[in-house]
């Protein structure tokens, strides 16, 4: 038997719904699993970027005597919808035949909710201005980190060593006293490549403490120990030290520190911004003098030895990170691979001493469109 014949009308809503069901189930592939694939790293990396370029710009402003301030992002949430449509547009024709055109559209929505809450009030500013553990700085030594790169900035002091301690603050106008410290942490180093020096926990008389261990009878390396002796004052029959913060009892047969707090620290690497010379003559930045009398340059302390924050009138090209600040770029070359090693140990130090903090106020929430 011949097959019916399908009306011109009704041909055109089939073709209608096949139209439509095959973009939906197509678009409908975005949700699920791979919207995750999809959204996940956009919103990790945009986050990320935000977080750095806070710090950063905290940073410039601590140069410039600026207020700084830290806002969190308490949560991300998004909600993908998909919306659909579909239509006949029909067009009559007298003496000829008619025509029924299918149209169908298929899309869908991202709206994601941003919360933000402020790092403020007692809890925060204690953590910020409380010294480090001596914890901390333990696990750092012990999870990779550079001795040279953690006491270079977390100690202001070791003994009667001194790491810029006056630089734990504002800008100061003279030069501060750092070049045997540098001295300490380069015969540090060169121990720690050895496996020359220990730092580890130890009980002594049922109490918990630090302890530095000096392998002391490699020849090769004998210089550099003799130097840490003799830079700390310290007994040389003595192999193994206690590492204390106490200055009232200073010993020769300990090393007493004093660690920076995290607001010295922010204010320690904040020396190390680069400034636009208008803005030194304008005097929107104090200007170090040096011992010599001329403008002391900080890349030559611990700090600046590790971390520099350039400025350019122009966004850079080869940034890490890029702030806009005063009509000028601050950035972090990508390729300064000490800085950025520096500003990660920042981050996770800034994390664990006042990430800990509960944020304080209302919260601040802003649907994205």
């Amino acid at each position: 038997m011949p097959s019916p014949k399908i009306p011109l009308h009704r041909l055109s809503v089939l073709l209608l719904i096949a139209a439509l069901t095959a973009l939906a189930s197509g678009c409908l592939a975005t949700f699920g699993p791979q919207a995750v694939e999809r959204t996940h790293p956009a919103y990790n990396e945009a986050i990320i970027a935000s977080i750095n370029e806070q710090m950063l710009q905290n940073l410039v402003r601590m140069r410039y005597r600026d207020v700084t301030f830290f806002l969190e992002i308490g949560s991300v949430t998004t909600s993908l919808s998909l919306q659909a449509s579909a239509g006949v547009d029909a067009a009559l024709n007298f003496g000829t035949r008619d025509s029924l055109s299918p149209g169908v559209g298929v899309g869908y929505a991202d709206n994601p909710t941003i919360s933000y809450t402020p790092l403020q009030g007692e809890n925060l500013l204690k953590s910020l201005l409380s010294p480090l553990q001596l914890e901390a700085i333990l696990v750092l030594t012990q999870s990779g980190w550079n001795i040279d790169r953690v006491f270079g900035l977390c100690l202001e002091r070791v003994n009667n060593l001194y790491n810029a301690p006056n630089a734990s603050g504002p800008t100061p106008k003279l030069e501060p006293d750092y070049e045997e410290f540098n001295h300490l942490l380069e015969s540090l180093h060169r121990l720690q490549r050895r496996q020359l020096i220990e730092i580890g926990t130890t009980h002594r008389q049922g109490s918990p403490g630090i302890l530095v261990r000096l392998v002391a009878d490699d020849a090769e390396y004998q210089a550099d120990i003799e130097r840490i002796y003799e830079l700390l004052q310290l007994d040389r029959e003595v192999k193994d030290f206690d590492l204390s913060t106490d200055f009232l009892a200073v010993k020769k047969t300990q090393w007493t520190v004093r660690p920076r707090s995290i607001s010295g620290l922010l204010y320690y690497l904040s020396q190390t911004v680069e400034t636009p010379e208008q803005h030194q003559s304008d005097g929107l930045v104090t200007v170090t003098t040096s011992k010599t009398g001329g403008v002391f340059d900080w890349t030559h302390t611990p700090a600046g030895r590790r971390f520099k924050i350039r400025t350019t009138a122009e966004r850079p090209d080869n940034a890490y990170i890029a702030t806009y600040y005063r009509g000028h770029w601050f950035y972090i070359e990508d390729t300064d691979l000490e800085s950025k090693s520096t500003f990660m140990l920042l981050r996770q130090l800034f994390d664990l001493q006042a990430g800990q903090t509960k944020s304080q106020g209302p919260t601040l929430t802003l649907p994205v469109r």
